[in-house]
């Protein structure tokens, strides 16, 4: 390489190409320095965009020389200015994000089992949210929950709408072969309920449930561990004093109506629909045994996120968007017009309002008020993660050593909400965990070990 003195400063020599020696012309490390400014700080919008500016001066001056020599004369910001007015740069800078942000794929399947737990899913297609974000999204009505799973995990969905235990049991292979998978958002917070048969309205009290048949919609559900938790604080032992089987949350009220089972604890509307059909009454909100658990997600495989990254933010997106207004109680009727036809929930407008509203029957001659019967909160805490994690182990879903935090963090992508959230203007908190009240007894995820251990009835 020819070694040359600077006509700035002859005390610095100059490679023959650019400004520090190593690049063939200054065009090639303007390029470089760019993209390695600031490293692991940048995007690749923001890479692009530095690369545009960088074309534009080239294209403006045409030599380095007369670049550099306009540059020192009048400063950066004033040139940056002056070339602004003779060309569009934003427009560049734009073309060039929107060329980053490309969607590698706008038409997309994504599985919902139909309860308002799903609210934030189902109605982004008929009211927008979608399509807002590019996204021409097919919501596919699913019966049940092992059905989603599996499709989920053959590739028929892209994502889909999944129970908040869900991801970590099949991240851990617990129920399935062992698939990284991820749950960005929480799709609800409360919204379940357990209803029993109007037989048993003499018998409001859990320790007057031996025997008893229940129904959870899934085993790895919040519905299952909820229910086996606030027994078990009743002194029964839910794997022996009473009975709880699986059965897909549409069938619920038939089953209740038909005598096969006493009670359930499920999803919304089926709480509600068996009050309106006559056949049961509602013993308890969930939120009354934890407020502000969480129910359902929004899940994708670990695949998914990596290998589409551009759709999945426009997809998280619409999500985010979706369930921020669903959670403002001025939109619930809106809401509960959308998603109650045969196509979505199948269910009467006047049943699916009653439990988004939060006014409601309750089976037994009264009319509640309950604003946060169900809420829409889409972060979604390691915290929680921890806690699902600790009642998988407690009942024997999951056994060994659990590395409950590394679990959780690998999963539930708290991180990236905070970072989406922020971009779209939201406040997202500023802790990932959090201590939780249940049924009066706290929960300290730092102390998750010694938590799934304290509890005289399970299986640690």
């Amino acid at each position: 390489m020819s070694i040359t003195k600077n006509p700035y400063d002859p005390d610095v020599t100059l490679g023959s190409g650019c400004s520090c020696g190593s690049h063939s012309s200054q065009a090639e490390h303007d390029a470089a320095e760019a993209t390695t400014s600031d490293a692991g700080n940048e995007s690749t919008e923001d890479i692009l965009v530095k690369s545009v500016e960088t074309a534009v001066v080239q294209a403006v001056f045409g030599t380095d020389m007369a670049r550099r020599n306009f540059l020192r004369a009048v400063g950066a910001s004033t040139a940056a200015a002056a070339i602004a007015d003779v060309f569009p740069l934003g427009a560049a800078k734009a073309l060039a994000a929107e060329a980053s942000a490309k969607l590698e794929k706008s038409k997309l399947n994504v599985g919902f089992v139909p309860i308002t737990c799903a609210t934030p899913i189902i109605m982004a297609q008929p009211m927008g949210f979608y399509e807002k974000y590019g996204l021409d999204v097919d919501v596919i009505k699913t019966a049940g929950w092992a059905v989603s799973r599996d499709k989920s995990m053959n590739g028929e969905y892209d994502a889909s709408h999944m129970l908040t235990p869900m991801p970590l049991a099949i991240t851990v292979g617990s129920g399935s072969n062992a698939t990284p998978w991820t749950m960005p958002a929480v799709e609800n917070i409360n919204g379940q309920a357990i209803t029993l048969a109007s037989k048993h309205k003499d018998k409001n009290d859990p320790k007057m449930w031996k025997g008893f048949k229940f129904a959870v919609p899934f085993d790895y559900s919040m519905h299952n561990f909820l229910l086996r938790y606030y027994v078990a604080e009743h002194g029964l032992d839910p794997d022996q004093d009473i009975q709880i089987r699986v059965l897909p949350p549409p069938e619920m009220v038939a089953n209740l109506a038909a005598d096969n089972v006493d009670g359930y604890l499920a999803p919304d509307p089926f709480n509600q629909r068996a009050v309106y059909d006559g056949v049961g009454f509602i013993h308890k909100l969930t939120k009354e045994i934890w407020d502000g658990h969480p129910c359902c997600a929004f899940a994708a495989s670990q695949q998914f996120v990596d290998e589409m990254p551009n759709t999945f933010i426009a997809l998280y997106k619409a999500i985010i968007d979706a369930t921020q207004y669903a959670s403002k109680q001025e939109n619930r009727k809106e809401v509960a017009k959308a998603i109650s036809p045969k196509n979505y929930l199948n269910q009467p407008e006047t049943v699916v309002q009653q439990v988004l509203t939060g006014t409601f029957a309750d089976g037994l001659g009264g009319i509640q008020k309950v604003p946060d019967r169900i809420d829409f909160d889409p972060f979604p805490y390691h915290s929680m993660a921890v806690w699902i994690l600790t009642q998988m182990k407690r009942w024997g879903y999951i056994e060994g050593d659990v590395n409950y935090k590394a679990v959780a963090e690998q999963v539930y992508l708290a991180t990236r909400a905070k970072e989406v959230m922020t971009e779209m203007g939201l406040t997202p908190p500023e802790s990932t965990y959090q201590k939780y009240s249940i049924m009066g007894k706290e929960f300290d995820p730092e102390k998750a070990e010694a938590y799934a251990a304290s509890f005289s009835i399970g299986r640690v």
